[in-house]
């Protein structure tokens, strides 16, 4: 069914969550690709980005531009493959913390039982629901959207929804923690551990150390890289320990090359931990 609204023009951290769904819109296409999201492109159309984007400016933009986009890639497998792990493990709740235009409820099979939550504030959570209802998407698990900006008192509303403290719980923040300052990132990880039941699951995406200086430093004004503001910790495994979590730390680069889309040239710095978080509540 066509959609004849003018297109939206998101604005603010949430608008990068239409990039994010452009990238996946464009793996979806690829005869190799690492998943596939036959919603992305929906989403990535109604705030104005399907089927192209502006251009970058020079040469060094574009690569920065690539580098993003490659790194979106790797974190959508294995946060997919995280997610699969939680489920075998018997886990039946999920929870998106800054949801975005995340199709997981939709595209992932999921076991029966399972209850997913996604938190947001209440624009993307809208304009993703005029998307879902215009594609008649059906959720293939318990959806049940969040309306609470995070810096609120999110976890009340997530009780009020109906989750579960008691039982354990896989969470994602995926392409979130970037944006926040660092007081703000260890009061959501207080949160989330005071909600963790034994058991629980947590996958994270952090700036590695230097992304702000190498990608912000001259971003363009409303562009993704120009809203970053806290890198990872120099131990995020130790960070989660101290929190209660037995966590591995992966490189984009280390993932990449499992999942059969290695680098294609040498590391230009010395590998530190990596950005990619798996972690299981003790």
């Amino acid at each position: 069914m066509a959609d004849e609204r003018e297109p939206v023009q998101p604005s603010g951290v949430w608008a990068t969550a239409v990039g994010v769904a452009r990238v996946r819109a464009l793996e979806s296409e690829r005869l190799d690709a690492l998943f596939r999201d036959p919603l992305a492109q929906a989403f990535a159309a109604a705030g104005g980005l399907w089927p192209s984007s502006s251009p970058p400016d020079d040469d060094a933009a574009g690569r920065r531009r690539l580098a993003v986009s490659f790194s979106i890639v790797i974190r959508t497998k294995f946060l997919d493959d995280l997610l699969r792990q939680a489920s075998a493990s018997g886990v039946r709740q999920v929870v998106l913390l800054g949801a975005g235009m995340d199709s997981r409820a939709f595209r992932m099979d999921w076991p029966k039982g399972t209850r997913l939550f996604e938190v947001d504030t209440s624009t993307p959570l809208d304009f993703k629901a005029s998307v879902l209802r215009q594609e008649r998407a059906v959720a293939r698990c318990e959806r049940i959207t969040v309306p609470v900006d995070l810096r609120e008192d999110w976890p009340g509303a997530l009780a009020a929804a109906g989750h579960d403290p008691a039982a354990p719980t896989v969470w994602i923040a995926e392409g979130l923690l970037i944006y926040l300052p660092e007081d703000a990132v260890e009061l959501l990880l207080e949160r989330i551990s005071t909600l963790s039941a034994v058991g629980s699951r947590m996958g994270l995406t952090l700036g590695s150390r230097g992304v702000i200086e190498r990608f912000g430093a001259d971003a363009v004004p409303g562009s993704a890289a120009s809203l970053w503001v806290s890198e990872m910790p120099d131990d995020p495994v130790g960070w989660l320990a101290g929190h209660g979590w037995d966590a591995a730390s992966h490189t984009l680069r280390e993932r990449a090359a499992a999942y059969g889309r290695p680098f294609r040239t040498p590391p230009q710095r010395e590998e530190r931990p990596g950005g990619l978080i798996s972690a299981v509540r003790r």
